[in-house]
Protein backbone atom coordinates (compact mmCIF):
# COMPACT_ATOMS: atom_id res chain seq x y z
CA UNK A 1 0.00 0.00 0.00
CA UNK A 2 1.54 3.26 -1.10
CA UNK A 3 2.08 5.87 1.59
CA UNK A 4 0.54 9.29 1.07
CA UNK A 5 3.12 11.95 0.37
CA UNK A 6 2.60 14.90 2.69
CA UNK A 7 4.66 18.00 2.15
CA UNK A 8 6.06 19.37 5.41
CA UNK A 9 4.85 22.79 6.45
CA UNK A 10 7.69 25.31 6.18
CA UNK A 11 8.60 27.10 9.40
CA UNK A 12 9.17 30.77 10.01
CA UNK A 13 7.02 33.80 9.26
CA UNK A 14 4.44 33.78 6.49
CA UNK A 15 3.94 37.09 4.67
CA UNK A 16 0.98 36.07 2.48
CA UNK A 17 -1.36 38.41 4.32
CA UNK A 18 1.03 41.34 3.82
CA UNK A 19 1.07 40.78 0.05
CA UNK A 20 -2.70 40.36 0.06
CA UNK A 21 -3.24 43.57 2.03
CA UNK A 22 -0.92 45.46 -0.31
CA UNK A 23 -2.84 44.20 -3.34
CA UNK A 24 -6.20 45.14 -1.79
CA UNK A 25 -4.91 48.61 -0.90
CA UNK A 26 -3.71 49.21 -4.48
CA UNK A 27 -7.23 48.42 -5.70
CA UNK A 28 -8.53 51.43 -3.78
CA UNK A 29 -9.83 49.68 -0.64
CA UNK A 30 -8.29 51.34 2.45
CA UNK A 31 -7.22 49.09 5.28
CA UNK A 32 -9.23 49.36 8.52
CA UNK A 33 -7.75 51.47 11.27
CA UNK A 34 -7.20 50.24 14.80
CA UNK A 35 -9.90 51.33 17.23
CA UNK A 36 -8.57 53.96 19.61
CA UNK A 37 -9.93 54.17 23.12
CA UNK A 38 -9.15 56.54 25.96
CA UNK A 39 -9.02 55.79 29.68
CA UNK A 40 -6.72 55.82 32.69
CA UNK A 41 -7.23 52.99 35.19
CA UNK A 42 -4.81 52.07 37.96
CA UNK A 43 -4.46 49.75 40.93
CA UNK A 44 -2.04 49.40 43.81
CA UNK A 45 -1.43 46.99 46.70
CA UNK A 46 -0.98 48.61 50.12
CA UNK A 47 -0.47 47.20 53.59
CA UNK A 48 -4.09 46.25 54.32
CA UNK A 49 -5.64 45.81 50.88
CA UNK A 50 -6.13 47.22 47.39
CA UNK A 51 -6.79 50.70 46.00
CA UNK A 52 -8.32 51.02 42.52
CA UNK A 53 -8.69 54.29 40.63
CA UNK A 54 -10.14 55.47 37.32
CA UNK A 55 -11.12 58.59 35.43
CA UNK A 56 -14.72 59.19 34.29
CA UNK A 57 -14.43 60.32 30.64
CA UNK A 58 -16.01 58.16 27.94
CA UNK A 59 -15.09 59.13 24.36
CA UNK A 60 -16.50 58.34 20.93
CA UNK A 61 -13.66 59.05 18.50
CA UNK A 62 -12.87 62.74 19.19
CA UNK A 63 -16.16 63.42 20.99
CA UNK A 64 -16.62 63.29 24.77
CA UNK A 65 -19.70 61.05 25.00
CA UNK A 66 -19.98 60.93 28.80
CA UNK A 67 -18.26 63.11 31.40
CA UNK A 68 -19.20 60.96 34.39
CA UNK A 69 -18.83 57.35 33.28
CA UNK A 70 -18.33 54.73 36.00
CA UNK A 71 -15.32 52.54 35.13
CA UNK A 72 -14.97 50.65 38.43
CA UNK A 73 -17.23 47.60 38.24
CA UNK A 74 -18.53 45.27 40.93
CA UNK A 75 -17.42 41.63 40.69
CA UNK A 76 -18.02 40.29 44.22
CA UNK A 77 -18.37 41.81 47.70
CA UNK A 78 -14.58 41.60 48.10
CA UNK A 79 -13.54 42.03 44.43
CA UNK A 80 -13.82 45.02 42.07
CA UNK A 81 -12.55 45.60 38.55
CA UNK A 82 -11.57 48.68 36.48
CA UNK A 83 -12.32 48.53 32.77
CA UNK A 84 -10.70 50.21 29.75
CA UNK A 85 -11.66 49.78 26.11
CA UNK A 86 -15.16 49.63 24.69
CA UNK A 87 -17.60 50.64 27.42
CA UNK A 88 -20.22 48.05 26.45
CA UNK A 89 -17.63 45.23 26.41
CA UNK A 90 -16.23 46.06 29.84
CA UNK A 91 -19.72 46.48 31.33
CA UNK A 92 -21.19 43.24 30.01
CA UNK A 93 -18.03 41.19 30.61
CA UNK A 94 -17.85 42.20 34.28
CA UNK A 95 -21.60 41.64 34.72
CA UNK A 96 -21.34 38.13 33.30
CA UNK A 97 -18.34 37.15 35.41
CA UNK A 98 -19.94 38.70 38.51
CA UNK A 99 -23.03 36.54 37.97
CA UNK A 100 -20.96 33.38 37.42
CA UNK A 101 -18.86 34.12 40.49
CA UNK A 102 -21.99 34.53 42.60
CA UNK A 103 -23.22 31.12 41.43
CA UNK A 104 -19.79 29.70 42.25
CA UNK A 105 -19.96 31.21 45.76
CA UNK A 106 -23.44 29.81 46.38
CA UNK A 107 -22.36 26.38 45.11
CA UNK A 108 -19.20 26.14 47.22
CA UNK A 109 -20.36 28.15 50.25
CA UNK A 110 -17.02 29.99 50.32
CA UNK A 111 -15.84 33.55 49.80
CA UNK A 112 -14.87 34.18 46.19
CA UNK A 113 -11.12 34.09 45.55
CA UNK A 114 -9.53 36.76 43.38
CA UNK A 115 -7.61 34.13 41.40
CA UNK A 116 -10.93 32.47 40.45
CA UNK A 117 -12.27 35.75 39.04
CA UNK A 118 -8.98 36.24 37.21
CA UNK A 119 -9.21 32.76 35.65
CA UNK A 120 -12.84 33.29 34.58
CA UNK A 121 -12.04 36.62 32.94
CA UNK A 122 -8.90 35.48 31.13
CA UNK A 123 -10.53 32.31 29.78
CA UNK A 124 -13.53 34.27 28.46
CA UNK A 125 -11.38 36.93 26.77
CA UNK A 126 -8.99 34.36 25.26
CA UNK A 127 -11.94 32.51 23.78
CA UNK A 128 -12.83 35.59 21.70
CA UNK A 129 -9.23 36.25 20.51
CA UNK A 130 -9.20 39.92 21.48
CA UNK A 131 -12.44 40.88 19.73
CA UNK A 132 -13.90 41.79 23.13
CA UNK A 133 -12.21 45.13 23.73
CA UNK A 134 -11.84 44.90 27.50
CA UNK A 135 -8.58 45.69 29.29
CA UNK A 136 -9.13 45.15 33.00
CA UNK A 137 -7.47 45.85 36.34
CA UNK A 138 -8.78 43.29 38.83
CA UNK A 139 -8.26 43.76 42.55
CA UNK A 140 -9.60 42.22 45.72
CA UNK A 141 -8.91 40.80 49.16
CA UNK A 142 -9.64 37.16 50.02
CA UNK A 143 -8.57 34.83 52.88
CA UNK A 144 -5.09 34.56 51.28
CA UNK A 145 -4.55 38.33 51.24
CA UNK A 146 -4.74 41.22 48.74
CA UNK A 147 -4.26 40.42 45.04
CA UNK A 148 -3.99 42.68 41.98
CA UNK A 149 -4.08 41.52 38.34
CA UNK A 150 -3.93 43.17 34.93
CA UNK A 151 -5.96 41.38 32.25
CA UNK A 152 -5.42 42.15 28.57
CA UNK A 153 -8.08 41.79 25.83
CA UNK A 154 -6.40 38.70 24.35
CA UNK A 155 -6.45 36.87 27.70
CA UNK A 156 -2.93 37.37 29.05
CA UNK A 157 -2.64 38.34 32.72
CA UNK A 158 -0.03 39.67 35.14
CA UNK A 159 0.05 39.77 38.92
CA UNK A 160 1.84 42.91 40.07
CA UNK A 161 2.09 45.24 43.10
CA UNK A 162 0.90 48.20 40.98
CA UNK A 163 -0.81 48.30 37.59
CA UNK A 164 -1.84 50.93 35.03
CA UNK A 165 -3.83 50.42 31.83
CA UNK A 166 -5.47 52.56 29.16
CA UNK A 167 -4.23 55.37 26.95
CA UNK A 168 -3.09 57.38 29.98
CA UNK A 169 -1.22 54.44 31.51
CA UNK A 170 2.29 55.73 30.74
CA UNK A 171 1.75 58.99 32.60
CA UNK A 172 0.16 57.12 35.52
CA UNK A 173 2.98 54.56 35.60
CA UNK A 174 5.56 57.34 35.95
CA UNK A 175 3.92 58.32 39.27
CA UNK A 176 3.93 54.74 40.56
CA UNK A 177 7.51 53.99 39.54
CA UNK A 178 8.83 57.13 41.21
CA UNK A 179 6.88 56.93 44.49
CA UNK A 180 5.80 53.33 45.18
CA UNK A 181 6.97 51.65 48.38
CA UNK A 182 5.98 48.23 49.76
CA UNK A 183 3.58 48.12 52.74
CA UNK A 184 2.23 51.64 52.25
CA UNK A 185 -0.38 53.14 54.53
CA UNK A 186 -3.93 53.59 53.27
CA UNK A 187 -3.85 57.40 53.02
CA UNK A 188 -0.53 57.37 51.15
CA UNK A 189 -1.79 54.73 48.71
CA UNK A 190 -5.02 56.62 48.01
CA UNK A 191 -3.07 59.85 47.45
CA UNK A 192 -0.72 58.09 45.03
CA UNK A 193 -3.64 56.56 43.09
CA UNK A 194 -5.27 59.98 42.88
CA UNK A 195 -2.06 61.55 41.55
CA UNK A 196 -1.53 58.71 39.05
CA UNK A 197 -5.03 59.09 37.56
CA UNK A 198 -4.61 62.88 37.52
CA UNK A 199 -1.35 62.45 35.57
CA UNK A 200 -3.25 60.41 32.99
CA UNK A 201 -6.03 63.02 32.84
CA UNK A 202 -3.67 65.96 32.26
CA UNK A 203 -1.40 64.15 29.76
CA UNK A 204 -3.95 62.19 27.72
CA UNK A 205 -6.86 63.67 25.76
CA UNK A 206 -8.83 60.44 26.08
CA UNK A 207 -8.94 60.72 29.89
CA UNK A 208 -10.62 63.44 31.88
CA UNK A 209 -13.30 64.71 34.25
CA UNK A 210 -13.36 63.23 37.77
CA UNK A 211 -11.37 60.63 39.69
CA UNK A 212 -13.12 57.60 41.23
CA UNK A 213 -11.40 55.55 43.94
CA UNK A 214 -12.28 52.21 45.53
CA UNK A 215 -10.48 50.98 48.66
CA UNK A 216 -10.84 47.24 49.36
CA UNK A 217 -9.82 45.83 52.74
CA UNK A 218 -10.56 42.63 54.61
CA UNK A 219 -13.47 44.16 56.54
CA UNK A 220 -15.14 46.55 54.08
CA UNK A 221 -15.12 48.30 50.71
CA UNK A 222 -15.16 52.09 50.30
CA UNK A 223 -16.40 53.09 46.84
CA UNK A 224 -15.74 56.85 46.64
CA UNK A 225 -17.37 58.45 43.59
CA UNK A 226 -16.18 61.04 42.93
CA UNK A 227 -13.03 61.17 45.03
CA UNK A 228 -11.67 64.29 43.35
CA UNK A 229 -12.52 66.60 40.47
CA UNK A 230 -9.35 67.04 38.45
CA UNK A 231 -10.72 69.12 35.58
CA UNK A 232 -12.83 71.86 37.11
CA UNK A 233 -14.92 73.88 34.70
CA UNK A 234 -13.65 77.44 34.37
CA UNK A 235 -15.69 80.63 34.78
CA UNK A 236 -16.23 82.91 31.81
CA UNK A 237 -14.35 86.16 32.29
CA UNK A 238 -16.32 88.26 29.78
CA UNK A 239 -19.94 88.89 28.83
CA UNK A 240 -20.85 87.53 25.40
CA UNK A 241 -24.38 88.95 25.18
CA UNK A 242 -24.97 91.63 22.57
CA UNK A 243 -27.77 94.14 22.24
CA UNK A 244 -30.35 93.77 19.52
CA UNK A 245 -29.28 95.58 16.38
CA UNK A 246 -25.54 95.21 16.99
CA UNK A 247 -25.22 93.15 13.80
CA UNK A 248 -26.51 94.97 10.71
CA UNK A 249 -29.16 93.25 8.56
CA UNK A 250 -28.02 93.54 4.92
CA UNK A 251 -31.13 92.10 3.27
CA UNK A 252 -34.43 90.57 4.26
CA UNK A 253 -36.74 88.31 2.27
CA UNK A 254 -39.99 86.68 3.38
CA UNK A 255 -41.17 83.73 1.32
CA UNK A 256 -44.76 82.59 1.52
CA UNK A 257 -45.25 78.83 1.75
CA UNK A 258 -48.52 77.45 0.39
CA UNK A 259 -49.99 74.62 2.44
CA UNK A 260 -52.62 72.17 1.25
CA UNK A 261 -55.08 71.59 4.08
CA UNK A 262 -56.71 68.17 4.11
CA UNK A 263 -59.23 66.68 6.47
CA UNK A 264 -59.24 63.14 7.78
CA UNK A 265 -62.06 61.22 9.44
CA UNK A 266 -61.80 58.00 11.39
CA UNK A 267 -64.72 55.60 11.64
CA UNK A 268 -65.06 53.21 14.54
CA UNK A 269 -64.80 49.52 13.77
CA UNK A 270 -67.83 47.30 14.20
CA UNK A 271 -67.31 44.74 16.93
Amino acid sequence: MAALAVEPTPGGFVFDNCRRNGFVEKKGHPLPNARKTGTTIVGIVFKDGIVLGADTRATEDTIVADKNCSKIHYIAPNIYCCGAGTAADTEMTTLLISSNLELHRLSTGRTARVCVANRMLKQMLFRYKGYISAALVLGGVDPTGPHLYSIHPHGSTDKLPYVTMGSGSLAAMSVFESRYKPNMERDDAVKMVRDAVAAGIFNDLGSGSNIDVTVITKDKVDYIRPYDEANKKGVRQGDYRYKKGTTAVLSEKVKKIDFEVTSETVEAMET
